[in-house]
């Protein structure tokens, strides 16, 4: 009778796996495994909290600002009022730009960012004047937005005077002079550039009565601020059509006007 195969023997030399561990054994272990991780856990935790917080390596040691042009970079890092030596982490950029704002009204928009290792950016935008309100010996800026922003000792140049012609119509007592400088400074960016810097006055009586006084004394009724480009295509149409005319009623765009030689 044959004996068995080369297959046969390997099978019965294989070892056969021992007994399991004890179920106790393994809690043990797995207990001890959970006990190592929360322990690496808390220390990577611990450090890393020491490192943004209690640590020297990441704290603020500057203050960089770009973006003025009027106010000057240390004006508005006084304002920010960052701590120097503070951790990093902890400064917090919303009360930042809060409080640049506030206390700069001159600036239109800031973005506050941490800069790491050690520095604070802020990027500030600053309001540009469209008009200018004499106030006493003071002239108050406007920005494109109706708001006031600024006042100067001596007035920028290039920039229109604002006369705000207040009465107690119903038109001002429903907008309001905010209303209606805001109104104005609309109208400012609708003329057509040729005409705007020639502007020297706009004048205001109401919501529906903004006039333009240019500078070799022709005046131009723009009425409200509304349909701002048809009223700027009519009054370039106008101007050529009527090269020496004086005042021109653009108010209703569909039918200007213009008078005088």
């Amino acid at each position: 009778m044959a004996g068995p195969t080369t297959a046969e023997r390997g099978e019965r030399k294989q070892v056969r796996p021992g007994p399991p561990r004890p179920p106790r054994l393994r809690r043990l272990l797995t207990l001890r495994m959970l006990i190592v991780l929360s322990l690496a856990v808390v220390l990577a935790g611990g450090g890393s909290l020491w490192l943004l917080y209690g640590s020297r390596w990441l704290r603020v040691d500057h203050v960089s600002v770009s973006g003025t042009q009027v106010l000057t970079p240390a004006q508005v890092r006084e304002a920010a009022g960052v701590r120097i030596g503070s951790p990093l982490i902890s400064v917090d950029t919303d009360a930042i730009e809060a409080r640049v704002r506030r206390k700069l009204p001159r600036i239109d928009a800031i973005d506050a960012v941490r800069s790491w290792p050690h520095g604070i950016g802020l990027k500030v935008t600053e309001r540009t004047p469209v008009l200018v309100v004499k106030n006493g010996g003071k002239f108050v800026e406007v920005d494109r937005e109706g708001v006031r922003f600024a006042a100067v000792s001596q007035a920028p140049g290039g920039i229109p005077a604002l006369e705000l012609a207040v009465s107690n119509s119903a038109s001002w007592r429903r907008f309001g002079t905010d209303r209606m400088a805001r109104e104005a400074a609309r109208v400012t960016l609708d003329v057509p550039a040729a005409v705007k810097r020639d502007i020297r006055t706009v004048r205001v009586r109401s919501y529906d009565a903004i006039s333009l006084e240019l500078s070799d004394g022709r005046t131009v009724m723009w009425g409200s601020s509304e349909r701002g480009r048809a009223k700027a295509a009519a009054l370039t149409a106008l101007m050529k059509a009527a090269s020496g005319a004086r005042h021109f009623d653009v108010s209703v765009p569909t039918a200007p006007a213009s008078s005088g030689s």
